[in-house]
């Protein structure tokens, strides 16, 4: 079971990291003010993919009938039918994408940028579909190379433009070679085939996950578009440089604890008392694992970010500092919505997560107000916090209603995490000795009241069989 889990995450976190550093490395090479510009180029990419996401991906390794070349051959289809439309639908709508977020003067890489998702659109599905028997190198070779290959190209892009045109042409190699990549790790030769029947069954799957698609932009962009439109380039790339710090860890975890659990979770069946014993461990595991590595985030950010920021981004990042824990704690609330998010989905229920994000989305307007009215960048944080706290309630109960899981595992868990996030915003003028120690204690307990996730770590995983 380690050495599965080990794999899922250390390659995940690999492709992450690597970003990461991209990002890192151009926020130093370029102005402030043209990093602010450079992270539109995220959000102009949410808007397509937020109006296009079918979890076709997630359908291969859940459906029954993922095995089936044709059935592959379809999604991979569908995929490309999509990509196609949305990235005519980026190259249109450049233009007004630039004016609203008053960067009339990047509307030319807007359109650039609608080559990407065309070129997403031509991954190949085989790296999904191993996913199914529990092969993931595939995958992960996906992941970190072409993120290598981004990092690599950035200081020859940097010595030649030296602005936001830097992550521009990265993003646009990456693109090429996660594509490339995609096709020289599959099994499969690749074929295309657009099947009504199969079209109809992803859109019932995937209309949840679509809708879901568009709550999740607001989640990850809404505060940046506000913060950009109201208060400018130069905090919205404080802004956006401290969601990336935060985000990239906790989506490391959410696709490592989904690539890890989702095939285990589907291939029960629960339709026996034995089999649906096996479901809620699994399902209590997964939400355990969730929330003890959401601690373990606004730990590391606790104890080491203000070093971090420090050493690797200089003086003119200095003020992202005091709202680091507090984006590392909303980041940290919105993960653990993804353990709901996966056992859900195992079962073919691709509502629920659309609905936990819902209250989210609900605490956007009165955060444009205070965007207006005060400019205050940490009220605007809190806000989220509030808002991902009842996502989280709400995702926690539709588990319980929808899917007939027992909560009475998950009540410790959260109660020791609840302990680390106070411990964490409290002590942050304590001396660094005494944080690490008491946080060391909070995450032991964590871990011992995690009863399945332990039971399951002994265990050898479950092999999906469909």
């Amino acid at each position: 079971m380690f050495r599965s889990a080990l794999l899922i995450l250390s390659g995940n976190a690999t492709a992450a990291l690597l970003l990461l550093a991209r990002n890192l490395i151009v926020a130093r090479m370029i102005p402030v003010a043209d990093y602010g510009v450079a992270a539109t180029f995220a959000i102009a990419m949410a808007v397509v993919e937020m109006a296009s996401a079918l979890g076709l991906q997630q359908q291969i390794v859940q459906a029954r009938n993922g095995e089936d070349a044709r059935f592959q051959a379809a999604l991979q289809g569908f995929q490309v039918l999509r990509g196609v439309i949305a990235g005519i639908a980026l190259f249109v709508c450049a233009g007004l994408i630039a004016d609203a977020l008053n960067v009339p003067q990047a509307a030319w890489a807007y359109r650039v940028m609608a080559l990407v998702p065309v070129l997403n659109a031509l991954v190949h599905f085989d790296i999904h579909r191993l996913n199914r028997t529990m092969v993931f190198w595939p995958m992960i070779l996906t992941g970190a190379v072409p993120a290598l290959l981004s990092v690599l190209a950035v200081w020859p892009l940097a010595a030649h433009f030296g602005d936001y045109r830097v992550m521009l042409y990265a993003i646009v190699v990456q693109a090429v070679a996660t594509a490339a990549i995609s096709h020289l790790v599959a099994h499969r030769p690749y074929r295309l085939v657009l099947d009504r029947a199969v079209m109809a069954q992803s859109l019932r799957f995937g209309w949840p996950l679509l809708v879901n698609g568009i709550l999740l932009f607001g989640v990850f962009n809404g505060d940046k578009l506000i913060v950009g439109r109201e208060l400018g380039m130069e905090v919205l790339a404080i802004f956006a440089m401290g969601f990336t710090l935060t985000l990239t860890p906790t989506l490391v975890m959410a696709k490592s604890v989904q690539n890890f659990f989702l095939p285990q979770l589907s291939a029960v069946d629960r339709s026996t008392r034995a089999g649906e014993a096996q479901f809620i461990h699994l399902a209590m595991a997964s939400m355990q694992a969730i929330i003890l590595m959401g601690a373990i985030l606004m730990v590391s950010m606790a104890l080491f970010a203000p070093a971090f920021v420090s050493l690797l981004l200089g003086e003119k990042y200095a003020s992202l500092t005091p709202y680091l824990i507090w984006l590392a704690v909303m980041q940290a609330m919105r993960v653990t919505k993804a353990g709901p998010a996966i056992v859900a989905l195992a079962g073919g229920q691709t509502a629920n997560a659309m609905i936990a994000n819902t209250l989210r989305i609900a605490t956007l307007p009165l955060c444009w107000y205070v965007a207006v009215t005060t400019g205050n960048l940490l009220t605007i944080i809190i806000i989220g916090i509030a808002g991902e706290v009842l996502g989280h309630a709400v995702a926690l109960a539709m588990i319980r209603a929808r899917s007939a899981v027992p909560l009475r595992a998950m009540v410790l868990p959260q109660g020791a995490a609840v302990l680390v996030i106070i411990a964490a915003v409290t002590l942050a003028p304590a001396p660094l000795a005494l944080q690490a120690l008491v946080q060391a204690v909070l995450l032991g307990l964590m871990v011992w009241c995690s009863d399945d996730l332990r039971r399951h770590a002994r265990r050898r995983p479950l092999v999906a069989q469909h």
